[in-house]
């Protein structure tokens, strides 16, 4: 009895030792890999800009008065960039309809008279909304610029505390948000061609053929891909979010990544699944994203959840990849104790087994 259970650790170390010798092997898959995990990583975190910065604004200034200069002098880098100077609203409209400005500024013939005689003096603005994000941030910056130049007297002051993100620095969420998003695609494709490659290549009815439990060969198969994906956010983790990002980590490193094991686990059962319907890479590709984005879409990675419709908020709980980024959030940014992380430990476990399960099964029919 123990001879058999040490031949088939034997055969099980074999496989899988095969597949990460025929994964380093593929020199261009490697390539992919480390471009994933770390310079698609680094892109999204640093090229990806929802602050309103280097605003263009144009200016047509009727009112031949200092007002509207002093105003505009607050109208400054890092923010804005030097005003343009238009002759008339219909060039200045012009300009924004060719992208060359987001912002435009009007103050009419009474502007500072109307300002002097306190009645009220208008400025409009034209912007560019298509940029919607950084178009609403630049009228918030330019309203507090047109309040503080008021002086106005409110009788609440505001006192705003940054909690967890204390310089609001969207590189950071972009980041792991971007790497979580990776490992998700990453590890169904790889899990999915791992089969489907021999259904391919014409070694699938050999592989059959072969005195060997197939579930022995699910299972190295599938621990093969896992242990590439975790050696890649190892990757990603020490080079990208902590060495270049400088992100900081308050919680437990050790958790997170026994939560993402736990999380590539899942998604490797999504995998199995995939290839069990897939005759070929290219339907492995299509339906990974047919299945993925809407996992992604549900997980709060680019909406939040609570901004979500109720309806899609309750099938927000159906994505394994929500607890995930919430968990994940929870360690670097929150600190939080394991007790704490119990809720997002659970949630990808639940959906885990039943997902790796029944990806597990379903390949197992074809053997």
């Amino acid at each position: 009895m123990a001879s058999k259970k040490g031949d088939k650790l034997k055969i099980f170390i074999t496989i899988l030792t095969k597949e990460l010798l025929g994964f380093f092997r593929s020199f261009g898959l490697v390539l992919l890999v480390i471009y994933f995990f770390t310079a698609e990583v680094y892109v999204a975190a640093s090229g990806m800009e929802i602050e309103a910065k280097n605003i263009a604004v144009g200016v047509v200034d009727k009112s031949a008065g200092g007002i509207s200069k002093k105003i505009l002098s607050n109208l400054h880098t890092p923010e804005f960039q030097t005003p343009k100077y238009y002759k008339s609203q219909k060039k200045l409209s012009d300009a924004i309809y060719k992208k060359e400005i987001m912002v435009g500024m009007i103050f009419d013939e009474q502007f500072e008279k109307d300002y002097y005689k306190k009645r009220s003096p208008t400025i409009n603005i034209l912007i560019d909304s298509t940029t919607a994000s950084q178009s609403l941030m630049a009228i918030g910056y330019i309203q507090n610029i047109v309040m503080k130049f008021n002086n106005l007297k409110l009788p609440v002051e505001l006192k705003m505390h940054k909690l967890f993100n204390q310089n609001a620095d969207t590189k950071l969420f972009m980041g792991i948000s971007e790497l979580l998003s990776v490992i998700t695609l990453l590890t169904t494709i790889l899990t999915a061609i791992a089969f489907v490659k021999e259904k391919e290549s014409g070694t699938w009815d050999i592989m059959l053929l072969m005195p060997i439990d197939s579930k022995i060969i699910i299972l190295a198969k599938s621990l093969s891909q896992i242990i590439i994906i975790m050696i890649g956010v190892s990757l990603s983790v020490g080079l990208i979010l902590f060495h270049l990002l400088n992100m900081p980590i308050n919680g437990n490193l050790l958790h997170f990544f026994v939560l993402t094991l736990f999380y590539v686990a899942t998604t490797a059962g999504i995998g199995l699944f995939i290839a069990s319907v897939s005759n070929n890479i290219m339907q492995v590709s299509q339906l990974s994203i047919v299945i993925m984005m809407p996992i992604i879409f549900l997980s709060g990675a680019w909406t939040p959840i609570y901004a979500m419709n109720p309806i899609l908020q309750y099938l927000s709980l159906f994505s394994p990849l929500r607890y995930y980024i919430e968990g994940s959030e929870s360690i670097f940014f929150r600190g939080s104790c394991f007790v704490d992380l119990l809720p997002y430990f659970g949630g990808v476990l639940i959906l885990g087994i039943f997902l790796y399960w029944y990806g597990f099964r379903k390949i197992g029919k074809l053997f």
